[in-house]
């Protein structure tokens, strides 16, 4: 038995309802209307994400990322790659040791991460994130539309970089319990702040992930292993900062984010190795 042939050519639009005419052959007799109200979106819908999803992907090219998983920064870029449905290679630097790859492609500052897109390397965290945000534009937005939104978020994601995370590593790193203290009152400091900026939004952002949810959130689990490492101090305090608490539980919870955030007992025993390793650096110099 034949399947019926539709011919979207002979479709008609009536006021309430969408309506197309069977060809022959059929199940159904000729010039019997089928009415098919959702038929005509659901088609075009999922042809539409096809072809586009077809167009994203022969457009990504040649993309590695040079990191290592426990990075902040390193995690910045790969949930922006998350977020725009960029498949990407992982190349993982060993603790320790730099790559002739990372060495060749970071001249500068040697450092991770390093986006490699078709061969050409693109350096640090939030110049990588700006810069996947404007090559994959078909995905979802990271940085404001808006001039003035966009300086906001780069502001905070400055903020974060030169002003609050020097804390995280500073806390567990202090000789004194005067230092130790100094450092954990700075990172309140600046949740309270943060909290301030959050607002009541579902994301920093607004309704999706945006450059401030990513630059903060990649530092997530640093916060958890550090609150667990300085004997249960509360830095995330339901509250003194509900609305922190609530953004992190949701950004931690999205696909683009969940298999990109390390356990907080993998971070806790890196940094351990961390702590120790520095500090024997530093007795040895």
């Amino acid at each position: 038995i034949k399947e019926p042939i539709i011919s979207l050519l002979s479709l008609t639009l009536p006021t309430e309802s969408l309506y197309i005419r069977i060809s022959r052959p059929c199940f159904l007799s000729p010039n019997r209307k089928l009415k098919i109200s959702s038929f005509y979106s659901v088609f075009f819908h999922f042809f539409s994400q096809h072809f586009s999803a077809l167009a994203m992907a022969s457009n990504n090219g040649d993309v590695k990322l040079i990191g290592a998983w426990a990075s902040p920064y390193v995690m910045r870029p790969r949930i922006a790659l998350n977020v725009k449905s960029v498949e990407y290679e992982f190349l993982q630097e060993q603790f320790g040791s730099k790559s002739e790859l990372l060495l060749k492609s970071n001249p500068v500052h040697k450092k991770i991460p390093v986006l490699l897109h078709n061969g050409k390397p693109i350096c640090e965290s939030s110049i990588i994130v700006e810069y996947i945000d404007e090559v994959w534009s078909s995905g979802p937005s990271i940085l404001p539309s808006d001039p003035y939104d966009r300086a906001v978020a780069r502001f905070w994601a400055a903020y974060l970089d030169e002003k609050w995370f020097p804390n995280v590593r500073a806390a567990p790193m202090a000789a004194t319990e005067e230092a130790k203290n100094a450092a954990v009152e700075q990172l309140k400091e600046g949740l309270a702040l943060l909290e301030g900026a959050y607002g009541e939004k579902d994301f920093f952002g607004g309704e999706k992930i945006g450059f401030i949810d990513i630059a903060f959130g990649s530092m997530l689990a640093w916060l958890r292993a550090l609150q667990v490492m300085l004997g249960g101090v509360k830095l995330l305090d339901e509250e003194k900062t509900p609305g922190l608490c609530k953004w992190a539980a949701k950004f931690s919870a999205d696909p683009a984010v969940k298999d990109v955030l390390p356990e907080t007992e993998k971070i806790i025993e890196f940094a351990k190795l961390l702590v120790a390793k520095i500090k024997a650096a530093a007795a040895s110099s």
